[in-house]
């Protein structure tokens, strides 16, 4: 898979803070890649360089196989955080204005709009005002006007927020269904439910600098620990105790259940799962047996907070 997006050495300052510090990125082409870090890590400092609305101090940008140009922001659709609508002009009026910044013709936008507004249900919204439609409302357009002119390469910097969860999944198979027809995907957001569900790839950048990037799999199996998640029936707590301590690290735990039985997490080291499954059902009546797979939210808090 070609990339669609490198990010080669990037640098940029404001005055003595360093938003960015040699950052590399590379976002492969039909994929969706999250982008993570807490605020102020520098995501939005790097997103508004793609957009060329800032130019970083040093580092290039280079886009499917060119040196990031003007001409490419008709490749790119940014929705950003905080929404850019005209809350006064009427919806149509200012989806069209928009589409042809992008460089659609009128007939070519209105072909598009049409499409779009029927796919979303929204045909009644053409001469309203902005300021007359709640925030999810406003946000189904600002998805709009983002994905209309079907760029190369999208970013969405919270994409879910103002939805409810009808209007959240809705836009989420919309995402799915782009990336489907060929678009990349750059995905901001602090949501991690919606990171286990979307990405594929994700980097996560912290005080500056990129701690952590490559497949989301790949990631996870870095941080896995081969910790199980065991829940058991014995009328001998202590002798099973007394065994699998011999040879795992035990804890308790705890996880959801219809059953009122000894709950515990294990690290098997270097054995195998059978091994200590083996061991568990020659002591009681294994209910629940779960590799503890470390999620995105455990991954960012852990790299964050070291």
């Amino acid at each position: 898979m070609s990339n669609i997006l490198e990010v080669r050495n990037v640098i940029k300052k404001y005055g003595d803070y360093t938003a960015l510090n040699e950052v590399s990125l590379t976002v492969p082409k039909g994929s969706i890649f999250g982008l993570l870090g807490p605020n102020g890590a520098g995501k939005t400092s790097l997103i508004r360089i793609i957009n060329q609305i800032t130019m970083p101090d040093s580092g290039e940008i280079i886009l499917d196989g060119e040196k990031l140009q003007p001409k490419h922001v008709q490749h790119i659709g940014y929705l950003p955080e905080e929404r850019g609508l005209y809350k006064t002009m009427k919806v149509g009026e200012q989806c069209l204005y928009l589409a042809q910044m992008k460089g659609l013709t009128k007939a070519e936008a209105k072909k598009q709009l049409d499409f779009w507004f029927e796919r979303l249900e929204i045909q009644g919204w053409w001469n309203k005002k902005i300021q007359e439609l709640s925030k999810g409302m406003a946000q189904k357009i600002q998805f709009v006007v983002t994905v209309l002119h079907k760029p190369k390469l999208l970013i969405f910097d919270e994409p879910f927020s103002g939805f409810d969860p009808v209007n959240a999944n809705l836009i989420k198979d919309e995402i799915l269904a782009l990336r489907e027809q060929g678009a990349t995907i750059i995905f901001s957001t602090h949501r991690m439910e919606s990171v286990e569900e979307l990405c594929d790839h994700i980097a996560l950048i912290h005080k500056s600098n990129k701690l952590i990037e490559g497949k989301l799999i790949d990631v996870k199996k870095q941080f896995r620990k081969n910790s199980y998640e065991v829940g058991i029936l014995t009328n001998n707590v202590e002798g099973l105790m007394f065994d699998i301590t011999q040879k795992f690290k035990v804890s308790q735990t705890n996880f959801k259940s219809l059953n009122d039985e000894l709950k515990l997490e294990i690290q098997i080291g270097n054995s195998t799962p059978n091994e200590l499954l083996h061991l568990l059902t020659q002591r009681g009546q294994v209910t629940h047996f779960l590799e503890k797979i470390p999620s995105v939210n455990d991954i960012f808090i852990q790299t964050v907070s070291q």
